[in-house]
């Protein structure tokens, strides 16, 4: 267990026990895990190889790949926009992006866009990684695409078209990326990168595929989901299978400096769990959004079956809410929020609770949307807080 460094209060003892114990039972090759407790930093945690190839140690400044957990960011970016009147959340999205009312979606709102409600799930043909980095021409593909669904009558997760969504309302509205936006006005002083430098690529963790058995996910008693799951995965001409794979990252994976360089709204994040728990620790408190924003932010706007993960999911505008696809321990399933990412990674804030917690691992889990090693964390985090 010597892999594990840094700081622990000893109060939240139990959090480092699971991280610990997460690594001598081989569930990790290389992560870092930080919480906040109000404005108090009270685990800061990291361990392991940042590079299974070359044997790099995982340092304390070491940056990890986020998968979804960066559309928190963009959400947030978007909604500080809101606040500041640049446009309505519940207004026609037209009013400021004419071209999306085409084949028959200009009823959709800002918030459809926001909550996985606008019917694009999925490209209409596979967008190549180099393609990726031209957000307004990935937007004004978006806009002219037939819906699979008319905007607001259905949800299904648009797990890589949200970021030239919900990214288009940044842009718009601020003439910049998401990536520049969020730098300038709330992740500045962080280690957190959308669209990052190469100097930052050439020292962050590389994305690794699990060993089979190492990572372990929820254990589902519904056998028929499963087979259904694992079967919408596969078929390439699933909608899950469309939307969670185009873009394709190309040769590297998500390790592809292409696609950390263009910095994708809905998957580009490069942080250190430090950063990312501070980023939900200055949401929380006030300081990115106004508390009554962050409450409409993360208020259920959508719950139930999913179109695209083809399980329940719960959504606010753009940020995930306690569901098969987040889950929570129990003390944080009124108020929890945040969002997971594909290879077992999570940001979760809780403004009730005044927690804030991130957790970035490198070794990929197996399951779309998170693992039962981000959930032990997050319930040693809340057990402790008590």
């Amino acid at each position: 267990m010597g892999t594990v460094q840094g700081h622990c209060d000893p109060a939240f003892a139990a959090v480092r026990e699971v991280f610990e114990r997460n690594f001598a039972e081989g569930r990790e090759l290389g992560a870092a895990v930080a919480v906040y407790a109000g404005d108090r930093k009270v685990v800061d945690l990291w361990g392991g190889v940042a590079d299974r190839r070359t044997g790099r140690e995982w340092l304390p400044d070491t940056p990890c790949f986020g998968f979804s957990c960066t559309k928190a960011v963009t959400a947030a970016a978007a909604l500080l926009l809101a606040e500041r009147g640049a446009y309505d959340v519940d207004g026609p999205v037209t009013d400021w992006w004419p071209e999306f009312g085409a084949e028959g979606k200009g009823g959709a709102t800002a918030a459809h866009l926001l909550s996985h409600q606008a019917g694009l799930p999925a490209f209409a043909r596979p967008v190549p990684a180099e393609e990726a980095a031209d957000a307004p021409a990935l937007a004004a593909e978006l806009a002219a695409q037939k819906p699979e669904w008319t905007p607001g009558e259905a949800h299904g997760y648009h797990a890589l078209t949200y970021g030239w969504l919900a990214g288009e309302i940044v842009r718009r509205h601020s003439g910049r990326t998401v990536g520049a936006f969020a730098d300038n006005e709330f992740t500045r002083d962080l280690d957190l990168w959308i669209g990052s430098p190469d100097a930052v690529i050439e020292r962050a963790a590389k994305m690794s595929a699990a060993r089979r058995g190492a990572a372990d996910s929820p254990k589902v008693p519904d056998h028929d989901m499963l087979t259904r799951l694992a079967a919408a995965y596969t078929d390439p001409d699933s909608m899950m299978n469309r939307a969670l794979n185009s873009p394709h990252p190309g040769k590297g994976g998500y390790n592809n400096p292409v696609v950390l360089r263009a910095g994708w709204p809905s998957a580009g994040m490069l942080a250190t769990a430090p950063a990312f728990a501070a980023f939900y620790r200055d949401l929380v408190a006030g300081r990115i959004v106004r508390p009554d924003t962050l409450r409409e932010g993360i208020r259920p706007h959508v719950s139930g079956p999913d179109r695209t993960l083809l399980v329940d999911s719960s959504f606010g505008l753009g940020f995930m809410r306690p569901s098969q696809t987040f889950f929570v321990p129990a003390a944080g399933r009124e108020s929890a929020f945040g969002h997971t990412g594909a290879g077992g990674s999570i940001g979760l804030g809780d403004p009730d609770a005044g927690l804030a917690l991130a957790y970035l691992p490198n070794m990929m889990g197996d399951q779309v949307s998170g693992d039962l090693r981000a959930y032990r964390l997050a319930q040693a985090a809340y057990a402790s807080l008590s």
